[in-house]
């Protein structure tokens, strides 16, 4: 007998303040293990989506299941639920609020009512792991924004939750940046953490994600393999998307779709030297 879907939306609603359809009859499964991209225009529903992952909102219809089990909304199930779910903002100052980095870190994990001894383990370990170390008695309105993204994801980091969910990831960080991030959560991926990421850009999608979710009026179009989903052309110009460049690339190649930058560059020194 299969395993239930780590967590699970059933058709979900959600309204906000005047009557604002943000969510209606949103199906979308999360996998153990998996980097799930959510995409879709502004308005389409994804940060209301992400924040009812780990029950900063509840729904007005539908349910949040997790492990199969109709998630609970009462204080000692909310504490459970975000032990296991970790959420980060776009905007980091939105979750930093506390004197020094390693203050803000450690928040998380004495709320879950841990040890001294064993949150600085862990906001020592999650500070490494985000090259943020060296930066642990920094205030974090002194950081760069960059920082201050990696801040905000150690804080999730160190309460080494089962799913992390992060809503564009990328935003606002140069390439260096991006670059460094995402070694960071491709560590976090191998060591069994399962990764839901909101995102505009579908380069990273397609170069980053196994399974991929379209939104559009507050509901899931369609979830599937990456290289399905982001390949259909038709299916991406009706949520107003283009396709991957890599992806394009390799069509108008001829060849295989190649999903990382240095599969396209082995593809067309392929093709150069049938040319030659």
């Amino acid at each position: 007998m299969m395993p239930p879907p780590l967590l699970e939306a059933r058709r979900l609603a959600y309204a906000y303040v005047g009557g604002t359809a943000a969510l209606t009859g949103l199906d979308l499964t999360i996998a153990r293990g998996e980097r799930l991209a959510v995409l879709g225009p502004n308005g389409a529903g994804k940060t209301t989506f992400l924040l009812h992952l780990n029950g900063t909102l509840r729904p007005a219809g539908g349910q949040i299941l997790l492990d199969g089990r109709p998630a609970r909304y009462d204080r000692a199930s909310l504490a459970a639920w975000r032990r296991r779910v970790g959420l980060v903002l776009q905007d980091p100052d939105d979750q930093l609020f506390a004197p020094t980095v390693a203050e803000d870190v450690s928040f998380g994990p004495l709320n879950l009512g841990l040890s001294d001894d064993e949150t600085r383990v862990r906001v020592e370990d999650a500070l490494k792991a985000m090259g943020m170390d060296a930066l642990a008695g920094r205030p974090p309105h002194m950081l760069s924004f960059g920082q201050k993204k990696r801040a905000a994801i150690a804080g999730a980091v160190a309460m080494r939750p089962e799913l992390l969910v992060l809503d564009e990831p990328t935003a606002g960080l140069d390439a260096a940046g991006a670059a460094a991030l995402l070694t960071v959560l491709e560590g976090l991926h191998a060591a069994g953490t399962t990764l839901v990421f909101a995102t505009h850009d579908v380069d990273f999608a397609w170069a980053w994600a196994d399974t991929v979710a379209l939104f559009e009026g507050g509901t899931v179009t369609v979830q599937g393999k990456a290289e399905t989903v982001l390949a259909d052309r038709a299916m991406l110009g009706r949520a107003n998307m283009p396709l991957p460049l890599l992806a394009e690339l390799g069509m108008a190649a001829g060849g295989r779709l190649p999903r990382r930058r240095a599969e396209a560059v082995d593809l067309f020194r392929a093709m150069a030297g049938r040319d030659g």
